[in-house]
This record gives C-alpha cells, sequence and structure tokens, in this order.
C-alpha cells in the first residue's frame, strides 16, 4: 500500500490545522505542516505530497474579506504550481477558510466562468458568528472524490462569514457537492438548518474534476464517535460522520 502524504497550508490565524492532521492520520496519511512563506520558499514541498489542505480558522485576521489575502498569494504566487498539482491528478481541500480561499483563488469558480469572480463567500444572512451543528445532504451526481459513497452527514459549523453569494445563473453552473438540510433530510433554504443564507443552501463545492473540494462545516471536528454532541445519549458508535471523507480521500490518493 503506497504511503499518502497531506501537507497542511498554515497561514497567521490559522487555528484548526491540529484536529486537521489527526482526522487525515486516522484515515492513514502521514501529515507534514508547512507555512505559506515556507512554501513559497521551498515550492518543491508540494511534489512530495498527494492531498494538500487548507484547513479552518482566520488567516490574516480576515481582513478585506475571510480567506483573500491567502487567496491572493496562491493565485498570484503558486498559481502554475498548484494548477500542476491538480494536473497530476492529486487532490486540494479547504475547510471553511480553506473554502473561502479556494473560491477566491478561483479554484472553484463555476464551469466556463475564468473571466471573473462570480461566487464568493460574504456574511451570514443572521449578521452574526454562528456555531451549531448541521444536517448536510450529498449531490452524489458530482464528480467529488471526497464524498464518495456519503449520502449524507451532520457536523458542526463555525463561521461568521460563510453565506455563498452568487451572480445571477453562476450558482447553477456549480458542481455543488454539499447542500444545509432539515432533520428529515430535505435541502433547506431557512434559517436555522441553512445557518448562513447560502444561495441555494450550498454548504460545499468541488471542481470539474471532483479533486479540488471546499466546504464550510468542519469534518475535521467529528471523527469520532465521542466528539456528537449527544454521544452520552445515543447508541455507541466508534466514527464520526466526517472521518469517512478523510479516508475517501486517502484511498484515492493512494492510487496516485
Amino acid at each position: 500500500m503506497a504511503e499518502v502524504r497531506t501537507l497542511i497550508l498554515r497561514a497567521p490565524g490559522t487555528n484548526c490545522d491540529g484536529e486537521t492532521a489527526f482526522a487525515f492520520e486516522l484515515a492513514g496519511s502521514v501529515v507534514e505542516f508547512a507555512h505559506i512563506n515556507e512554501l513559497l520558499g521551498r515550492k518543491e514541498l508540494l511534489s512530495e505530497c498527494q492531498i494538500l489542505a487548507i484547513p479552518g480558522g482566520f488567516t490574516y485576521g480576515d481582513d478585506i474579506s475571510a480567506g483573500r489575502l491567502l487567496a491572493n498569494e496562491l493565485r498570484l504566487k503558486l498559481g502554475e504550481e498548484i494548477h500542476r498539482f491538480v494536473d497530476e491528478g492529486k487532490l486540494v481541500m479547504g475547510i471553511c477558510n480553506g473554502l473561502q480561499v479556494l473560491l477566491k483563488a478561483g479554484l472553484l469558480q463555476p464551469r466556463g466562468d475564468t473571466a471573473c469572480q462570480s461566487v464568493t463567500i460574504a456574511g451570514n444572512g443572521s449578521a452574526r458568528f454562528e456555531c451549531c451543528w448541521v444536517h448536510l445532504r450529498v449531490d452524489e451526481a458530482t464528480p467529488c472524490v471526497f464524498t464518495a459513497g456519503i449520502r449524507s452527514m451532520y457536523l458542526p459549523v463555525a463561521h461568521g462569514e460563510g453565506k455563498v453569494f452568487a451572480d445571477a445563473g453562476a450558482a447553477e453552473k456549480l458542481n455543488a457537492v454539499l447542500r444545509y438540510a432539515d432533520e428529515a433530510g430535505a435541502v433547506a433554504a431557512d434559517y436555522p438548518d441553512n445557518p448562513n443564507g447560502s444561495v441555494g443552501s450550498i454548504a460545499g463545492i468541488c471542481d470539474l474534476s471532483g479533486r479540488v473540494f471546499g466546504l464550510m462545516p468542519h469534518p475535521e471536528r467529528y471523527v469520532r464517535g465521542t466528539q456528537h454532541p449527544s454521544w452520552c445519549r445515543q447508541a455507541r458508535r466508534d466514527w464520526g460522520d466526517g472521518l469517512q471523507i478523510f479516508t475517501n480521500a486517502v484511498e484515492w490518493a493512494q492510487k496516485i
């Protein structure tokens, strides 16, 4: 079995890197960390791994807008290397702030939309920080590698800017992998099931290849059964809903 190496990218304000590393290690990957300045100075680090992960947090204090500054660094200074990384069949994952970064770097823009950014992340419709657990429905018709075999999930969210906002017609061109749902599994547009007011109840997006994936909920915060908020009142389960996302990624990367 081939060894899979995951590179977890850090920047000032990143704060979910430890949990993300634990999830990838639990799924069987070897994990390395790199600060954005280190990666800019040693771009060959990308070629040594099969998965690039951008964890949650508040990179650069979310100045200007959430994820914008790190997105600019990736787009302007590492764009060629990241596109080559994806073209080689490797995987990129962004969680919460990571989704904000991927969108604003242009790595998840709608099909055929390369001239401008028609989809972004805006402040929550509630105008406040939302920290809660949400039901998610998976669109199994998308090519997303990370969600293969998953139909639904229950995961936590924690963000002040998580609203997917799109120009007219742009949302329909997205590969919307995850949508906020109600407890019965029906896609839900209303608060609090859709905690941020995202257009189309979108909670996660992948690119055309299905190998670049970003989501607002935090799968790394629910990889063990005891991380569920009601774990002591439910039947025992060893693993949380989020673990399968990381397992899918590692199993895919073993074939590269």
